[in-house]
């Protein structure tokens, strides 16, 4: 069968590729699921099966966006503990959020998504850590709603074992075993996890961080995600608080701890690495060890700046996160470009931390990198998949900015015309053409509000 062709002309495109060759006008041509051609000028002539032909005029072309950190149930708990920082705001909320069950995740997660989406996301993670005892198939909710969606889709499959009683900051109530999380994570690559080079759902091990997990969870849930050929993710040196805990409990700083049980390597990638000397810098550099790097949600628990220049400089692997919605409320990864910047700008390095087309990098082939992904997705290059965004730049936000990847790092955030998934339109003047939004709106306000009523009673969660 011919393969259905969609022809995008006329357009200024951003490759990201090893060259960062760009186009001011421009072709982009996609076969059922893969960039046939990129280039300057219009499409070659005499294509077959054209379904859809483009004039991308006034526009931008780029990868999609790729999302390597988040929280999906935090959508229901956004605006609260405003003025926390991390562990303040963990313990203030770990008792709301053991409270969550499978409609209210699943609902999370449609919110979660559809923003993502909407704002040139093609391909997301969740790192999903809480489990309560009886709250129902949580992971299977949330690729539920990622598939339904039509994003490419990362489940870090996350746990906690280490409760208050144990000097952990989550409720007792709040964590498994350690029986209990890894033989659940196993199952969960068993049932999910796609390894071909085009999968649209898989699986990493995820443990939650080091003040609520074992030492035993984090050295066997290394091992399992090597012995099952998937990758391993948590968060890793977010703030000054959690290193003087990795010294205190494990007489050693939080770097030197993760590779005590087995957590640096290139199938790894750690959250934020705010908190980080040289030493860390090299030996994630050694490594291959990525990071994920959540500026807005660095800002809002004042966790710090990372040093996101001499990581690069280092040759470590970086992308962006959004991370969760009760820490970075937008809940959107297109406006981390600009705050990657400029964050970044207010550190040492000053006006030469980051460009734009860095930033952009890092919202797209950075975070394919991260995600072990590189090779498929991130940049626009023939034979790769198509997961691609058409941003919208000729309006009064942007109209008078000539450098249009300036335009879409520094200016206000862009519409998005269209976003392609595989191939598949997923986003269509704005809109969502998988899910209807206001249905999602409505269903997330619902849980949200259920979630408060449930919190709000007396007494822990047993089942």
């Amino acid at each position: 069968m011919a393969a259905s062709r969609i022809v995008i002309e006329n357009c200024a495109i951003a490759t990201v590729d090893a060259h960062d060759t760009e186009y001011a006008s421009g072709h982009v041509v996609v076969a059922d699921t893969l960039i046939e051609s990129v280039g300057a000028g219009g499409a070659p002539a005499g294509l077959e099966n054209v379904v859809r032909r483009i004039d991308g005029t006034g526009h931008l072309v780029t990868p999609g966006l790729v999302n390597t950190h988040h929280h999906f149930y935090q959508w229901i708990t956004r605006g609260l503990a405003t003025d926390h920082h991390l562990f303040d705001w963990l313990v203030a909320l770990y008792p709301t959020w053991a409270r969550v069950d499978e409609p209210m995740v699943r609902a999370a997660a449609a919110g979660s998504l559809a923003m993502l989406a909407r704002g040139g996301v093609t391909t997301a993670m969740d790192h999903h850590y809480v489990y309560p005892r009886g709250a129902g198939d949580l992971s299977g909710a949330i690729i539920g709603e990622a598939a339904r969606t039509g994003l490419r889709f990362t489940l870090a499959r996350g746990s906690m074992d280490r409760g208050e009683s144990d000097g952990g900051l989550p409720p007792d109530f709040a964590v498994e075993t350690l029986e209990g999380a890894l033989a659940a994570t196993e199952e969960t690559i068993d049932t999910h996890h796609d390894a071909s080079p085009d999968a649209m759902t898989q699986i990493a091990v995820a443990p939650c961080s080091p003040f609520s997990v074992s030492t035993e969870l984090m050295r066997q849930g290394a091992e399992l995600a090597r012995r099952k050929g998937v990758r391993l993710h948590t968060h890793g040196s977010e703030t000054a608080e959690e290193e003087r805990f990795c010294e205190e409990v494990f007489g050693m700083g939080p770097t030197d701890y993760f590779e005590s049980t087995g957590w640096l390597g290139p199938d790894v990638w750690m959250a934020h690495c705010v908190h980080m000397n040289d030493s860390d810098i090299a030996a994630f550099s050694r490594t291959g060890t990525g990071v994920a790097h959540c500026p807005s949600s660095n800002a809002r628990l004042a966790a710090g700046i990372a040093r996101v220049p001499d990581l690069l400089a280092a040759g470590v692997p970086v992308g962006l996160g959004v991370d969760g919605t009760a820490s970075n409320e937008s809940g959107e990864l297109h406006t981390e470009l600009r705050n990657a910047l400029l964050v970044n700008r207010l550190g040492t390095h000053r006006e030469r931390a980051l460009t734009t087309r860095q930033a952009l990098r890092l919202g797209t082939y950075g975070g394919a990198r991260v995600l072990g992904r590189a090779d498929r997705i991130g940049s626009l290059e023939a034979g790769k998949l198509a997961d691609l965004v058409l941003w919208r730049l000729d309006t009064l936000a942007h109209s008078s900015i000539a450098d249009p990847v300036a335009a879409l790092v520094l200016g206000a955030p862009a519409p998005v015309t269209l976003s392609l998934v595989h191939g598949r339109t997923v986003v269509e003047d704005g809109r969502l053409t998988t899910v209807d939004e206001d249905a999602v709106a409505g269903a997330a306000r619902d849980e949200a509000r259920r979630l408060a009523r449930v919190a709000a009673r007396p007494g822990d969660v047993t089942a």
